[in-house]
């Protein structure tokens, strides 16, 4: 089954959740989504994946850019939420990993398991 992985390479969790997936003996493509910024589209997918509809809870709220731009505010709506996060990819939660019709936020990073705990129940 494709797995793909938003990456950062920097960040501790990601590379965790990487190891996890080596371990398992899962080819990922790891998108390194600071360099290939996923598009409006993109994140729309993922959302539905992740069975969610704010795009806050996919956004790193405690970057500075998130409190720049002032996405904090209630009155921010959902389509400026996204066009923050195309334009600032920093503000995409990591690492996120999608298998097959399913995502998660792996954070902590064994969250990756919940994917194939999933396969193994059906």
């Amino acid at each position: 089954m494709e797995t793909t992985v938003y990456f950062n390479s920097a960040c501790s969790k990601c590379r965790t959740t990487q190891a996890i997936l080596n371990e398992r003996g899962v080819d990922a493509d790891y998108v390194r989504y600071l360099e290939q910024t996923p598009s409006r589209a993109d994140l729309e997918r993922v959302m539905a994946l992740l069975r969610i509809d704010d795009p806050r809870q996919m956004m790193r709220t405690g970057e500075a850019v998130y409190k720049e731009l002032g996405l904090g505010a209630e009155d921010v709506d959902r389509d400026r939420l996204l066009d923050a996060m195309t334009q600032h990819p920093i503000l995409i939660e990591r690492p996120i990993v999608i298998r097959g019709e399913r995502a998660v936020i792996a954070r902590p990073a064994e969250r990756v398991l919940e994917l194939f705990d999933h396969e193994a129940a059906q």
